[in-house]
C-alpha cells in the first residue's frame, strides 16, 4: 500500500495547531488539518507491510494493540496517496460508523502498532482518517441511508454514547425499527459532555444524528428510564432493548478533608462548563467559573487533562494535575514493547498550553494527597502530600512508597477529582432486574444477553471505561447479536 519507499521519502507531519497562548483564549478546535498534498505524502509512508498490526485490534495484558474496530488502515491510506479520497470514505465506512469522533478523540492504538513505529514515527493513519471524513461531509458523499425494507421488529437502546448510535446505526441499516433514549438534554453520552469542545466540537456530533434521523432512528432525550417509562414498559413496546448506559459512576476521594467545599468531580466540572457553553455562551452563569483560582486536579490521565485545558481556558491562577505513577519514559519499555500500544511521555495539548503559559509541564508525578484542608467556610484551602516511590516486591508485584521528608502544602480553591470510573450506575440495571458485578452489567461477549430475556447490554457499561474504539466495536457487535436474535425467536407474541 501507499508508495513502496514512501516511509523512507517523507517524514511524518502532524497536524496543524493553533499556537498554545493563542488558542487557551477560545473554545474552538484547535487543530486544523493538512493540505491534501501533505497528506498524500502520509498515505504515501505506508509500507506495504506483509502483515499489517495496524488493524488487527486487540488487547496484550490489558493494553491495546492495533485498532479495536478493525480498519482497513493500509487500504484507505493507499487510496489517499492516490487522490481517491471518495473511495477511501467507502472503505473507512466499512469499519468505522463515525470516523469523525474517532479521528478526532481516539489515542489512535493503531499508530502504535505501525510496523514502521518499530524504528520511526508512525504512519500519520489519525490524522489521514479524520481528514478523509471531513472531506467526505464537504464534498456532500456523506448521505442518507435509507433502509429498502422494514422488518417490523423494533429495539429500544438506552444512552446514545458511541456504543448506542453505534448499535442504532447497524440495526437501523438492517431494517429494525430503532428508538434511543437518553436521559440528558442532548444526545452523544460523553462524547457531548464529557469531551471538552476544544477537543470535539459539538456540532459534528449534532450533524452525525441529524444524519441518523434522517434515516429512520428516533431519538427521545430528556427520559430517564425507570421515572418518565419503566422497564416493564419499555420491553412490552419493544422487541429487544439495548443497554449502553456507559461507566459514568465517578470514583470520590476517600481522606481527611474529602467532604471539603469546592472538590468537585471532573465530569460534573466538565459537563456544566461544555452544557453552559452551548446553552448561553456561558451568559447563564452556570459554569463552574475558576478564574483567578489555585487549581488542582487529581488523577494523571486523559480526563484530567482536559479540566487543566478547561481551567486553563477560564483564566485560573494556577493549575497542577497529580498523578501516583512516575513520568512516562521518552521511548518503548519492555513492558510495552511493539505492537502494543506504548505508554511514552507526550506533551499533549493541555500540558502544551499549561507548559506555554507558565513554563512548566503542570503534572506532578508519584504524588500522594495526604489530606484536605479547609478554611473556615469549609472550602478547601490547601492540600498537603508526599511523594512516593514505585518499587517492585519481591512477589513481582509494585508498590508504592512514602518518602520522608518530601512533604509540601499545595494552596488549591479549586480541586478537581478526575480518578477514574467505578463503573456503571447501580439503579437502572437494578431497575431492569438485570445482574451486575464488580459495577459491570453481566452480558457476555458471545450474545450480548443480559440474564432477562431480549435485554442485551454493550460498550462501558458491559466491559468498564474504555476507548470510544471498544465502545463502536461493542455497539456493532450487539447490533449482530441483537439482530440474530430477532429473526430466530418470536417476538411480542
Amino acid at each position: 500500500m501507499g508508495k513502496p519507499t514512501g516511509f523512507m521519502e517523507y517524514k511524518r507531519e502532524k497536524m496543524k495547531e493553533q499556537p498554545p497562548l493563542e488558542r487557551v483564549s477560545s473554545w474552538n478546535e484547535y487543530a486544523t488539518r493538512l493540505t491534501d498534498e501533505s497528506l498524500q505524502k502520509q498515505g504515501a509512508r505506508c509500507m506495504d507491510c506483509g502483515t499489517p498490526f495496524c488493524h488487527m485490534g486487540i488487547e496484550i495484558r490489558g493494553t491495546a494493540a492495533g485498532c479495536p474496530i478493525n480498519n482497513v488502515i493500509p487500504e484507505w491510506n493507499d487510496l489517499v496517496y492516490k487522490g481517491q479520497w471518495k473511495e477511501a470514505l467507502d472503505r473507512l465506512h466499512m469499519t468505522n460508523n463515525f470516523p469523525e469522533f474517532t479521528g478526532r478523540v481516539c489515542p489512535a492504538p493503531c499508530e502504535g502498532s505501525c510496523i514502521l513505529a518499530i524504528t520511526d514515527p508512525a504512519v500519520a493513519i489519525k490524522s489521514i482518517e479524520r481528514t478523509i471524513i471531513d472531506k467526505g461531509f464537504e464534498n456532500g458523499w456523506v448521505t442518507p441511508r435509507i433502509p429498502a425494507k422494514r422488518t417490523g421488529r423494533t429495539v429500544a437502546i438506552v444512552g446514545s454514547g458511541p456504543a448506542g448510535l453505534a448499535a442504532a446505526d447497524q440495526l437501523n441499516q438492517l431494517g429494525h425499527s430503532v428508538t434511543v433514549y437518553e436521559r440528558s438534554d442532548r444526545l452523544g453520552g460523553l462524547l457531548m459532555y464529557g469531551i471538552p469542545n476544544m477537543k470535539l466540537e459539538k456540532d459534528l456530533i449534532e450533524r452525525r444524528v441529524n444524519l441518523l434521523r434522517l434515516e429512520g432512528i428516533n431519538f427521545v432525550v430528556n427520559t430517564e428510564i425507570g421515572k418518565a417509562i419503566t422497564a416493564e414498559e419499555l420491553r412490552s413496546q419493544y422487541d429487544a432493548v439495548i443497554l449502553c448506559v456507559g461507566a459514568q459512576k465517578q470514583r470520590t476521594l476517600r481522606m481527611e478533608g474529602a467532604e471539603s467545599g469546592n472538590i468537585h468531580l471532573a465530569m460534573d466540572y466538565l459537563t456544566a462548563t461544555t452544557k453552559s457553553l452551548l446553552d448561553s455562551n456561558f451568559k447563564d452563569g452556570k459554569a463552574l467559573d475558576v478564574k483567578g483560582q489555585d487549581v488542582i486536579v487529581i488523577g494523571g490521565g486523559d480526563t484530567g487533562a482536559d479540566c487543566v485545558a478547561t481551567a486553563l481556558r477560564q483564566k485560573c491562577k494556577s493549575v497542577y494535575q497529580f498523578g501516583k505513577h512516575p513520568q512516562q519514559e521518552l521511548t518503548r519499555t519492555d513492558e510495552t514493547m511493539w505492537p502494543k500500544d506504548p505508554n511514552i511521555y507526550k506533551l499533549d495539548y493541555a500540558y502544551a498550553e499549561a507548559d506555554a503559559q507558565y513554563g512548566r509541564d503542570p503534572r506532578e508525578y508519584c504524588i500522594q494527597t495526604q489530606k484536605i484542608v479547609a478554611d473556615k467556610n469549609g472550602d478547601v484551602k490547601e492540600l498537603h502530600t508526599i511523594q512516593m516511590a514505585k518499587i517492585m516486591g519481591d512477589d513481582g508485584f509494585h508498590y508504592f512508597k512514602e518518602l520522608p521528608g518530601t512533604e509540601k502544602v499545595w494552596p488549591a480553591q479549586h480541586v478537581f477529582v478526575a480518578i477514574g470510573f467505578e463503573g456503571t450506575e447501580r439503579t437502572l440495571p437494578e431497575h431492569f432486574g438485570v445482574n451486575v458485578t464488580n459495577n459491570r452489567i453481566q452480558a457476555s461477549m458471545k450474545d450480548f444477553e443480559t440474564n432477562v430475556p431480549g435485554v442485551f447490554a454493550a460498550g462501558d457499561a458491559r466491559r468498564g471505561q474504555s476507548l470510544i474504539v471498544w465502545a463502536i466495536k461493542e455497539g456493532r457487535a450487539v447490533a449482530v447479536c441483537v439482530d440474530y436474535h430477532l429473526t430466530r425467536v418470536k417476538v411480542n407474541a
